[in-house]
């Protein structure tokens, strides 16, 4: 009865095995590029089955090499149709739409020439264009001037480099960008109402909070509502406020929501 019941576990085994290798087979032929496979000579092996045998073999002692990662294809400098932007696209089109006389007119998140970038997005096809695959590509850079708290939108024709339409907002408040959340957190970890951050951080991980590089950020706008905040952020809105949540790299969240800083008047404060 042993004897019968090694031989069954024997084609157990053998059936485990047969069905890995024909995995292997499987992937050498339906993956391109897939790793250890013979490009140099693997098409002239008369099939799959080779190429796979091929790469199982590559390493010494007739061990598996290990896999091989491609690297994605180059990004080209202009898209098609309604591919995303480029990052070349991008940066265009922010060059087109910021000209001089915006430069040195507006203010960044950190008090510095030239407005804050907040987006840079492929604008809708005008109505003609819908089904057209050579429509012109164009971009809605938007920005927020900290000089006068004011949403400022470009749309940049890339084809022929110049701006379509212009639009300016009061009280318009798109979502945060990276750049202003790592602004308001060095604001916060810099005021005497970021002790509470500085202090559960040092207990969640014995070091001191010195830079928002030690933590990962999420925000939210806030807008104030009368009655509900002190007059310090009564103002939020028409100022630019963001509530932070940020979190312990590798670790705990660390609660703030009853924190607010005011990125435009670059101060810090606490709801009730």
């Amino acid at each position: 009865m042993r004897k019968i019941v090694h031989r069954h576990l024997g084609k157990v085994v053998a059936g485990a095995a047969i069905a890995v290798a024909g995995t292997a087979v499987m992937i050498g032929v339906t993956l391109p590029g897939s790793a250890g496979a013979d490009e140099s000579g693997g098409a002239s092996g008369g099939g799959g089955g080779g190429t796979a045998q091929q790469a199982a073999q590559d390493g010494p002692g007739g061990a598996v090499r290990p896999g091989v990662v491609e690297r994605a294809p180059a990004e080209g400098q202009k898209g098609k149709g309604r591919d995303p932007l480029t990052d070349d696209e991008m940066r265009r089109a922010e060059q087109i739409a910021v000209n001089r006389q915006l430069f040195n007119s507006s203010e960044n998140v950190e008090g510095a020439r030239g407005p804050q970038r907040i987006g840079v997005d492929l604008s809708e096809p005008d109505t003609a264009d819908l089904d057209n695959p050579n429509a012109p590509r164009r971009a809605d850079i938007t920005f927020y001037d900290y000089k006068d708290d004011t949403l400022v939108t470009k749309t940049v024709d890339l084809d022929t480099g110049k701006v379509e339409q212009t639009g300016v907002q009061h009280g318009v408040q798109p979502p945060i960008s990276r750049d202003e959340m790592t602004e308001a957190a060095k604001l916060l970890i810099a005021d005497p109402l970021g002790a509470g951050l500085k202090a559960d951080f040092k207990d969640a991980t014995g070091k001191d909070l010195t830079s928002p590089d030690q933590l990962m950020l999420n925000s939210m706008v806030y807008r104030a509502t009368p009655g509900a905040q002190p007059a310090a952020l009564g103002a939020c809105g028409e100022h630019r406020c963001v509530r932070l949540f940020p979190k312990v790299k590798n670790g705990p969240w660390i609660d703030s929501r009853d924190l607010v800083i005011d990125l435009s008047a670059r101060k810090v404060g606490k709801l009730g």
